[in-house]
């Protein structure tokens, strides 16, 4: 089975940055769309980047302009750059992959996810 392993999360204070990357077990992100979702307590998992297989990105509003993603097909891994973080970007982050390689339609793999923690 394919896995994805998130890494960068971590305690910043307001305005700090991070980046997490994502990295797949087998080669799959050439077919894949990628994403980085999060979720945080009491709160819908929302999309927040996700980056074609032909390199259109679409981001959510509260963090166009802050964040980066980027995705590297040779090493099979994705990044997110996060730039002048705040308090409201506290939440697990989850690695998404969306798979269009298979007969049977495309498939979705997700990461463990990891903790993003903004303090003020």
């Amino acid at each position: 089975q394919v896995q994805l392993v998130e890494s960068g999360g971590g305690l910043v204070q307001a305005g700090g940055s991070l980046r997490l990357s994502c990295a797949a077990s087998r080669r799959i992100f050439s077919y894949s769309a990628m994403g980085w979702y999060r979720q945080s307590p009491g709160k819908q998992r929302e999309l927040v980047a996700a980056i074609s297989s032909g390199g259109s990105i679409n981001y959510e509003d509260s963090v166009r302009g802050r964040f980066t993603i980027s995705r590297d097909n040779a090493k099979n891994t994705v990044d997110l750059q996060m730039n002048s973080l705040k308090p409201e970007d506290t939440a697990v982050y989850y690695c998404n992959a969306r798979y269009y390689g298979g007969y049977g339609g495309p498939s979705d793999y997700w990461g463990q996810g990891t903790p993003v923690t903004v303090s003020s």
